[in-house]
């Protein structure tokens, strides 16, 4: 993901008739330069659940967009369709207008998904993508319309716990290429188109980013849905 400064925009020029590609390229770029300053905060508890590293991630996030992206607040566990919840959601901290379309600090613009890699079980080993019946994949959930159905653009964080970002790249492209072969039982119709593409790896901060467009079964605001993935190389305190 190309970084950009935030140098240049003031929050009331972001919060006036801006572009969907501004303020949530934006809010990518603040949420990825964050993710290795958050890993090594010396005060952070080292933990492995995915829950308590999502609740971690949301605190630091929205305190230190106080200071230097005061447009948008961080929150966890944003309902969606029925009694679902995604992880962590970006809101604006006034009312916005994006795209034409009115947002108030009610209404998400980005949703984040968050995924540990590798899963903490062999049952759960392709959650990054999908869970089958159970519906608990992070990728099928986007597909479903259950998460981010409001939204062209959403994002999945991912928490590598082990081997490394090029090989979850290539791993999680498989999956998808071998669902695309065969009869999915999760709900989704599955498309090679849809693997992980521009993968970027920043290895002396130990993150990397890379892209993916999903056809959707359910009734969302477009018949595909964008995902930004955002990924953590994890490391003890």
């Amino acid at each position: 993901m190309k970084e950009e400064s935030r140098g240049g925009n003031s929050p009331e020029k972001l919060n006036s008739g801006i572009t969907p590609d501004q303020f949530t390229q934006s809010t990518l770029v603040f949420v990825y330069r964050h993710l290795p300053s958050w890993r090594d905060d010396p005060q952070r508890p080292a933990e492995q659940a995915e829950d308590k590293l999502n609740l971690q991630l949301c605190k630091f996030l929205d305190i230190q967009a106080r200071n230097s992206f005061p447009m948008v607040h961080f929150n966890h566990e944003e309902y969606q369709q029925g009694r679902r919840s995604v992880d962590l959601s970006a809101s604006p901290t006034q009312t916005t207008i994006i795209d034409a379309r009115v947002y108030s600090i009610y209404d998400p613009i980005l949703v984040f998904e968050c995924k540990r890699l590798p899963a903490p079980t062999k049952a759960r080993e392709r959650e990054y993508v999908t869970g089958g019946k159970k519906r608990s994949g992070g990728i099928q959930r986007f597909k479903l319309d259950l998460h981010g159905h409001k939204l062209d653009l959403v994002a999945m964080i991912g928490y590598v716990q082990g081997n490394t970002p090029k090989h979850w790249h290539t791993t999680i492209n498989r999956w998808i290429s071998e669902l695309s072969k065969g009869q999915s039982t999760d709900g989704c119709v599955w498309d090679k188109s849809e693997k992980l593409g521009g993968f970027r790896e920043d290895v002396a901060h130990g993150t990397a980013s890379c892209q993916s467009i999903h056809g959707r079964t359910g009734k969302g605001v477009s018949s595909k849905v964008g995902i930004r993935h955002l990924w953590v190389v994890m490391s003890e305190n």
